[in-house]
């Protein structure tokens, strides 16, 4: 029996207005988010990966409603989201949180670690005085800080402690989902492997779910259970992660993998790296967004977007015209 997924995302879309002229008249829409369908399951870490640009983080922020939709559906625990106010939002941030990409900018530097820990803790689970601080301790514990964290400020710690106090704040209501945004792409390489070891053990101890957002195919690799490729606002692969890596599918995902640094020089990527850059998301290409860089587009492709995600496989869905020809 197929249990229904923690989150549940369909079609999601997010049109930014471009407006000029002296009245800000609308002239256009920036498609960051172009019909996205996901799902993450109680427990599991999905990955999502891209280039800059592709809609990544917009997407994490239209989940965790930092952001409003333009059009879609978000179920979150059966419940639909996508079109709450913040009142009615209200009950949902307890369970769905997020890590920010940058520790330097996430945390108020005019309030002390404590301050910002019990923030939440006071606001939605009306915590007072000595379960307070004994909260407050237990959550500075849980991501590897001392005690005495609570009464110093942001700017006295390193990137990596202040992730830590990020992942600690996302932590403090007991979440069952949590988005975590480029989290280790601002630090030093020795620090993202603690931060990513952190949040694996955190999953474990509190069954928590994760989106975990990257660039960094092996970070993603590591930490992800499913892995989601996305390429101009719309989702382009899904796959297991060592599925995904031992048979990419889509000609994107190809690309991706063969730009990453390889383990050993030695071994020659018999994968052509990709042409021009990202079309703008304010003009898409028409047909497949993808095949102004596609070494295999036909005609078809760049006459008709392709159809929804299709089964191929070793729990692949690709969104391809060609894959059947090319895989």
């Amino acid at each position: 029996m197929t249990t229904a997924a923690l989150l549940e995302v369909q079609g999601l879309t997010k049109h930014f207005p471009i407006s000029s002229g002296i009245l800000q008249t609308t002239t256009g829409w920036v498609r960051a988010v172009d019909g996205v369908d996901i799902a993450v399951q109680s427990g599991e870490t999905l990955g999502l990966v891209g280039e800059s640009g592709c809609g990544k983080s917009t997407l994490g922020r239209l989940i965790v409603r930092l952001q409003t939709p333009t059009a879609g559906s978000i179920r979150f625990n059966g419940a639909e989201i996508a079109g709450l106010g913040e009142a009615a939002m209200f009950p949902f941030r307890r369970e769905l949180q997020i890590v920010f990409q940058d520790p330097y900018s996430a945390l108020n530097p005019r309030m002390r670690i404590g301050e910002l820990l019990g923030e939440p803790l006071r606001i939605h689970r009306k915590v007072r005085g000595a379960a307070l601080d004994r909260e407050v301790r237990g959550l500075l514990e849980a991501v590897g800080l001392p005690a005495a964290a609570a009464t110093r400020y942001p700017h006295e710690f390193s990137g990596g402690q202040r992730q830590r106090i990020g992942i600690a704040r996302a932590l403090a209501l007991r979440p069952k989902l949590i988005v975590c945004d480029e989290p280790v792409s601002a630090l030093d390489v020795s620090i993202q492997a603690q931060i990513v070891n952190l949040l694996q053990d955190l999953q474990e101890r509190f069954g928590l779910s994760y989106l975990f957002i990257s660039h960094d195919l092996s970070v993603v690799r590591h930490v992800s259970d499913r892995i989601a490729v996305m390429y101009l606002g719309r989702i382009v692969e899904q796959a297991p992660a060592e599925a995904l890596f031992r048979r990419p599918l889509h000609p994107y995902t190809r690309a991706l993998m063969a730009a990453a640094p390889a383990p050993d020089p030695r071994v020659t990527v018999m994968v052509a790296p990709l042409e021009g850059n990202v079309p703008s998301a304010a003009a898409p290409p028409p047909g497949c967004h993808f095949h102004t860089r596609c070494p295999y587009a036909a005609d078809i492709c760049r006459r008709e977007p392709p159809p929804a995600l299709e089964a191929y496989g070793d729990g692949h869905l690709v969104r391809c015209w060609r894959v059947a020809e090319i895989g």
